[in-house]
């Protein structure tokens, strides 16, 4: 499988997640992605949720919409959410659920990066 239908099928499993919660319709084509009958192009940037304080979170999400943007990309920072073998820390800038309800509440959608690997400058990620 050639990487553009990779990414094509990646953003078809998120938008199917995110239709489950607020009723789209998605589909592809072959060539875009269609929601709800519209071929769209979608303008994504990346917050890194853990390098910011949860408080900086609407306004940092708002200014990408004010900028013009569709989607915020982020990692699942495993290491950090399991420093330890079946020691979990989902708090503080570490709250993934407050983080997408955040993305969510601004009208955008979310492309979420599972992992396990991060490729942003983390160290062990």
């Amino acid at each position: 499988m050639g990487r553009g239908m990779y990414c094509s099928l990646s953003l078809i499993i998120v938008f199917l997640c995110y239709s489950c919660v607020s009723a789209i319709n998605v589909t592809h084509d072959g060539r875009a992605i269609i929601i709800d009958g519209k071929r769209r192009v979608l303008i994504s940037g990346s917050i890194h949720y853990p390098r910011s304080t949860s408080e900086m979170w609407p306004d940092l999400i708002q200014k990408a919409k004010d900028g013009g943007l569709d989607a915020i990309e982020t990692y699942v920072f495993w290491n950090a959410h399991e420093p330890n073998p079946r020691q979990y820390d989902f708090s503080g800038n570490l709250d993934l659920v407050k983080f997408i309800k955040t993305v969510q509440n601004a009208g955008l959608y979310l492309v979420l990066r599972i992992g396990p690997y991060v490729c942003a400058e983390w160290n062990y990620g």
